[in-house]
């Protein structure tokens, strides 16, 4: 079993990652800098007591995941979008991830609804021993009749403490796995969805990185990239980042030189922003799941 201690930090993590969540869907609104946005979230996170696990991404459209402002943003919300906002929240390192999509325009408010009853359903799945890919066929079928597709390579994931992405994930398609589920395991359970025209794949679109992580320990050279350096390996340890998060640090010339020998270096690698492959709109909804003796809990709802 868990320890009381680590049970009682993913609980308020996601007690936090909830209030922001609702919090943030008043925010979504057309022509809102989404820059405005993921400070908002940020900054709210805080407020409650928690730290951003991730930087909180504002998706548009056909953009899937991965989308967090950059320093000098001046994109905004256009009309009628369909709008993710993907956040995490951590205590003690111990995470909740969860995100909810905001549709500006009642043709696509069906999305919402198909990608909402996946997660419901993948929910009511989750059990010691189930199999992962069950757990994608139960999305896949939930989708389906509501007359979408799954984006099949994405999907759910494993966490620990301090560590976003580990171990087993939980696809968004029927699949083929021998992994089952465990009793003390913690997940992000996340369908997407698309419409029929679109592909149910993602691309990257690797000119556009805006969120990174610590990636390897060496020595820079610069002294500007070393203080980068221990900054983002004492603050965030594995956790991703925003270069925005470390403004404060150096003057924006300084701070861009130093973050590019930091890359060079593969001191730290990037998330590239992912787009549905055929240019399809794309909806999202997620939750962060404890895996019980008998079911599972929402530490998210």
């Amino acid at each position: 079993m868990l320890p009381d201690d680590v049970v009682e930090s993913y609980m308020r993590a996601g007690k936090i990652a909830a209030e922001t969540r609702d919090y943030a869907r008043g925010l979504v609104r057309e022509g809102v800098s989404l820059l405005d946005i993921c400070s908002r979230v940020e900054e709210n996170i805080i407020m409650r007591g928690g730290r951003p696990a991730f930087p909180c991404n504002v998706d548009v459209n056909e953009v899937a995941a991965h989308y967090s402002s950059p320093i000098d943003d001046t994109r905004i919300i256009p009309r009628g979008a369909i709008v993710k906002v993907d956040l995490g929240v951590h205590v003690n390192g111990y995470i909740a991830d969860t995100a909810l999509t905001v549709c500006l325009d009642p043709a696509h408010t069906a999305m919402v609804r198909g990608v909402e009853e996946a997660l419901k359903r993948a929910i009511e799945t989750i059990r010691p021993r189930a199999k992962n890919g069950d757990i994608g066929g139960a999305i896949e079928s939930a989708i389906e009749r509501y007359g979408f597709k799954p984006i099949a390579n994405l999907s759910g994931h494993q966490m620990n403490r301090f560590v976003l992405h580990t171990g087993k994930s939980i696809p968004n398609v029927q699949g083929v796995s021998f992994d089952r589920i465990s009793e003390d395991e913690v997940y992000a359970v996340e369908p997407f969805l698309t419409t029929k025209l679109g592909k149910g794949q993602i691309r990257s679109e690797e000119r556009e990185v805006f969120i990174h992580r610590f990636h390897k320990d060496r020595i820079p050279k610069s002294p500007n990239a070393r203080v980068l350096l221990d900054t983002i390996r004492s603050e965030y340890k594995s956790l991703p980042f925003s270069e925005r998060w470390l403004k404060h640090l150096l003057p924006k010339k300084e701070l861009d030189e130093a973050f590019s020998e930091l890359l060079k270096e593969k001191c730290i690698m990037g998330y590239p922003v992912l787009v549905e492959a055929a240019g399809q709109i794309v909806a999202q909804a997620e939750h962060t799941v404890i895996v019980t003796k008998d079911s599972c809990v929402v530490t998210t709802a």
